[in-house]
């Protein structure tokens, strides 16, 4: 949901959406009964906290500009935003006390993740970028499970964290914001009180991280991963030593472990759901489950049908956030290949260029993405040069252009590199581009979940892809399960009805789109129907295929593209793909200190974007027709 600025939640309100005022968005209470229960307002209104929410309020141009320029009458009122960004409430109240317990509170601060693994990344990012002489303050403190659990089924996970003196904060950041590899604000909920009620404890010497998470569980062995905790447990608990929780920390509570779960989740959202939950969602993904459908229907149905033949769940692998889907990708191509540098194909979303960039020895970054473009590329190649994968969005964030796949397929089965697509734009249910790609990634939190209230990510594996054996054997072997139980069973029950938003989402697009495509007051639509490059779109749509939810438009002025924005009665913040349209000044919000540079690869500054929702398309025609009466008096 779009988080809100100041105050706190009402006690178990767990979605919630914040825009203008109710009377800017009339219709949206009817449609979102089970989202949309408050609303906030930036300038002077009352605002409350939606402590699940991934996205964030800023509602006009100049709150945009006020956010990024960190102008205190816009910051002192965000208690939150988008996760990747904005380190949630929850996890900054877990920071300190994980700083309180075993750092200096007056100097140091943490960053917290959920496996050794993804920590070790985030202190050897560190270390380099300071002065040597500071190097061993920052340290990994591992907090793990202390229970003995008789029962079939408990819920355990490990918290591993970074810890550093403050001023190295924006250092650590980059880490957060481009791996997407950090814990969720329901999983660091989760793990205070644990901590509190002694049922995580900090590791000692009598076991490291690594014995336990080699300790043997039943269950699917890809989703026990290696050096993380991550979600439900059968048979036998993960006991660090054989002590109770009073025995370790020399307290008997009288409450044993599985009250302590009883009281963090109730009844009505058992943890025991959790591996069923990553099933469905894994069909769901591979493209065997065709309609929508219940968690019973989804784990008993299965169809011949998949994105390609022979795709199954066991080719989809999840992750806690779009971004991480893309960083541990990278991160296993280079252990399957070697360190190699990397190509980064058309203008992406702002984190998969820094990905690239800054992890790993290099990227040729080919901008527009044109066929002038892959003509130089295949001279590189024909001239010796060597890739270890092309990294790619179809279609591209902000511009809706789409590559030459096919050419693209060509020239990698020619000269050995990977490709990897993200296809979170237009989704596996328009565009089939698994067929020309070794690894497609894809957000989750967009619109595959919609409610915008959790986090995921996945890769899906082409079982024809030249590199497929080899890919799959080092996924197996490196992958780690970060999703945490809670998270993956809000984003199953969030996409049952996936398929049936996607067609009227289509649908409505192409009328909003057609409308400001006649309007002499816009410059430009970008949208894949209308993009030079639709021809490749269509190679890639499947039969019953649409254009997708997300286009950009821009105007002829700043006051005009101004207008436009502050008068659209919809949403205002990051993201996409939501339930409820969304729109944001995009090079703003991901280019504001680059936007000369961003221009020179067609990003209009003045750029405003727009994720098409559920509403009824009569009233969000309406919505675009009085931004339009705005624009038209702006350029009066």
């Amino acid at each position: 949901m779009l988080q809100a600025l100041g105050g706190s939640l009402p006690p178990n309100t767990d979605h919630v959406c914040t825009a203008s005022p109710p009377a800017v968005c009339p219709s949206m209470d009817s449609l979102h009964k089970k989202s949309a229960r408050t609303w906030a307002f930036l300038d002077g209104m009352e605002s409350l906290t939606y402590e699940k929410a991934v996205s964030a309020s800023l509602p006009t141009w100049r709150s945009n500009i006020g956010y990024e320029e960190g102008e205190d009458w816009v910051m002192s009122k965000m208690e939150c935003g988008y996760p990747r960004f904005f380190v949630h409430p929850l996890i900054q109240k877990l920071v300190q006390e994980v700083v309180r317990r075993v750092g200096d509170q007056a100097l140091e601060t943490a960053t917290l993740f959920s496996s050794l693994k993804t920590a070790r990344i985030c202190h050897s990012f560190i270390v380099p970028k300071i002065p040597a002489e500071q190097s061993h303050k920052v340290r990994i403190v591992n907090f793990i499970p202390s229970h003995t659990e008789a029962r079939s089924t408990t819920i355990t996970t490990f918290l591993s964290c970074v810890i550093y003196p403050k001023e190295y904060a924006s250092v650590a950041k980059q880490v957060w914001q481009h791996s997407g590899n950090g814990i969720s604000s329901r999983r660091s909920e989760f793990c205070f009180r644990a901590l509190e009620d002694g049922f995580l404890v900090e590791e000692k010497a009598s076991a490291t991280a690594e014995s336990i998470a080699q300790r043997p569980c039943k269950g699917p062995r890809r989703y026990q991963g290696r050096g993380a905790l991550n979600g439900v447990t059968r048979g036998s608990a993960h006991s660090v030593s054989g002590d109770s929780p009073s025995e370790r920390n020399g307290v008997d509570d009288g409450r044993d472990y599985s009250q302590f779960i009883e009281e963090r989740f109730g009844r009505n959202l058992s943890p025991m759901l959790a591996d069923q939950a990553k099933l469905a969602i894994r069909r769901r993904i591979a493209g065997v489950l065709t309609a929508d459908m219940e968690l019973p229907e989804a784990l008993e149905t299965t169809s011949s049908e998949a994105r390609v033949s022979g795709t199954s769940e066991d080719d989809v692998f999840l992750f806690p956030s779009g971004m991480s889907s893309i960083f541990n990708t990278h991160q296993i191509l280079m252990n399957v290949r070697g360190p190699m540098n990397s190509i980064c194909f058309g203008f992406p979303y702002t984190d998969t260029l820094k990905i690239l960039q800054k992890w790993g020895p290099g990227c040729l970054f080919y901008g527009h993405g044109s066929s002038e473009d892959l003509d130089d590329l295949e001279t590189r190649l024909k001239n010796g040069e060597r890739f270890l994968a092309l990294f790619t969005e179809a279609p591209s964030n902000p511009l809706l252009k789409t590559p030459d796949l096919v050419r693209i397929r060509s020239l990698a089965d020619q000269y050995g590199f990977a490709i990897v697509v993200d296809e979170t734009i237009s989704n596996f249910l328009n565009i089939n581009v698994l067929r020309h790609a070794d690894i497609v990634v894809s957000s989750l939190t967009k619109i595959f979940s919609g409610d915008s209230n959790v986090m995921g990510g996945s890769a899906v594996l082409n079982p024809h892809g030249p590199l497929y054996q080899r890919l799959k054997e080092s996924f197996e072997r490196e992958y780690e399960d970060l999703v945490w139980a809670e998270d993956a069973i809000f984003l199953e029950r969030n996409s049952r009805d996936f398929i049936t938003r996607i067609d009227k989402i289509n649908a409505t697009s192409e009328v909003i789109t057609a409308m400001l495509k006649e309007s002499p007051l816009v410059k430009e639509v970008y949208y894949p129907s209308y993009s030079p490059t639709r021809p490749l779109y269509d190679r890639l749509r499947n039969p019953n295929g649409g254009y997708g939810g997300l286009f950009s438009v821009t105007f002829h002025s700043i006051a005009e593209s101004i207008a436009f924005y502050d008068t659209l009665e919809v949403m205002k913040g990051p993201s996409l793909g939501t339930n409820f349209t969304l729109s944001s000044p995009y090079a703003l919000l991901a280019h504001y200190s680059e936007l000369d540079w961003a221009k020179s690869f067609d990003v209009d500054p003045n750029l405003v974007r727009v994720s098409v929702g559920l509403e009824d398309v009569s009233d969000l025609r309406s919505r675009v027709q009085r931004a339009l009466d705005a624009v038209e008096k702006a350029k009066e």
